[in-house]
Parts: C-alpha cells; structure tokens; sequence
C-alpha cells in the first residue's frame, strides 16, 4: 500500500499467511490503517512503526490483534519513505484477485507527471536494483571486471582487446541494474535517462517493493 502527501511518499508491505485473508476487506482495511499510522508517525522503517503506539499500545500490538482477529499471523514486513520535489506511486496486481503485490515510489522534479508515471511502471516491471551507476558498490562493478577479464583470457582474447571487452560488460551490467541506465519499457532503444530527459523530468531516486522477495 501506499500514500503520496505533496512530496513525501510512503509504502508499506503487510503480510498475510493465505491468499483466502490477504484478499478480504478486513486485511485491506487493516493495511490502510497500518499505513495511515506510518504516515502520521513519518516512519521510515517497519521497527518505527511497530514501535509508535495507537490508542495508547505500541502498534506492534494492535497488528498482532488484528490477526488473531482474521484467524492468522499478520506481519508488517517493510517500510519506505521517500522524500521529493513530487513523488509518483504505482500499484501492480500480478493477481487480479490479490492486493497489489509491487508497489512503487518515485521522487522527480518536473511537472510531466505522465512520463513519471511511465517510469514508476517501468520500475515495476523491469526491477532495477539501482538508481544510477553511483549507487552500485564499488567491489560489485570490480567483480564484474574481474569475471570479464578472466573469460576474455580464458578465450584467448588479445591483450589489447581487453579493455574494451571489459567496459562493455560493465556496461552491460549498468544497462540490466541500474535505472538510468536501463532500456526504456515503452521504448528499449532509449535509456530511461534520456526519456527523462527529454521530458524535461529528473528523477531523483525510487523504491520498490515486491511482497516476499
């Protein structure tokens, strides 16, 4: 679930343990409710959440009640909060019987809110693990040199191919994990950076959720 409040997103994942009480109005109402109270509280972790209180118990409480109520463990798994000069949300059913099971936020400065929509989606879809190239840890990005180094030389690849065999796999890389870097879902021969762009939108960061993973 979430909520946009001018430009502070929130996000929340609650779990259930049956399809059978995550599809039903009391579940649905509950995640509101949960989410409400994260809101409120300006939570950015699932721990401030539980630990903020609701009519004078911690909420951690309220939660376990709420379940014993539907007949099954309910859990607040996650909490997001982000912050810019507009945020951009978007549910995905994978199910159409089941609450949404990907949620996303994305933080932009612009006013093509239509074209920040599409990348919220494309977050959706394409499951980038980044934001940009900075965003990835430096020993991964040397990882992926040393693996393209080693199977160039292992192929018999001239010494003074390297180079280039090895920053088109580090490339290769930023284009499958980092969304700027990606293809455009809509468009694969434009990067999302230069849709951005050309719509004259800067993102500035996202968030995704996918129930369980």
């Amino acid at each position: 679930a979430t909520q946009v409040d001018g430009g502070v997103g929130t996000m929340i994942e609650l779990n259930s343990e049956s399809d059978f009480v995550a599809k039903s109005d009391p579940f649905v109402a509950l995640a509101d409710e949960v989410l409400a109270l994260a809101v409120s509280s300006n939570a950015d972790s699932a721990e401030a959440v539980l630990e903020s209180t609701k009519d004078g118990k911690p909420v951690s409480e309220f939660i376990t009640e709420s379940g014993a109520t539907l007949g099954e463990k309910v859990a607040l798994r996650r909490v997001g909060r982000l912050e810019g000069a507009s945020v951009e949300s978007y549910l995905h059913r994978t199910n159409k019987d089941l609450p949404p099971q990907v949620g996303v936020l994305l933080a932009y400065e612009g006013d093509d809110s239509s074209v920040a929509h599409d990348v919220a989606v494309h977050i959706a879809a394409m499951s980038p693990k980044y934001f940009s190239r900075e965003d990835v840890p430096a020993d991964l990005v040397e990882n992926e040199r040393r693996i393209a180094e080693d199977t160039a030389k292992n192929e018999g690849k001239p010494e003074k191919a390297l180079p280039k065999i090895i920053e088109g796999r580090v490339n290769g890389f930023f284009k499958e994990n980092c969304l700027l870097d990606q293809g455009f879902a809509k468009d694969p021969k434009q990067s999302v950076s230069k849709v951005l762009e050309a719509a004259g939108v800067k993102a500035t960061g996202f968030l995704r959720f996918r129930v369980g993973a």
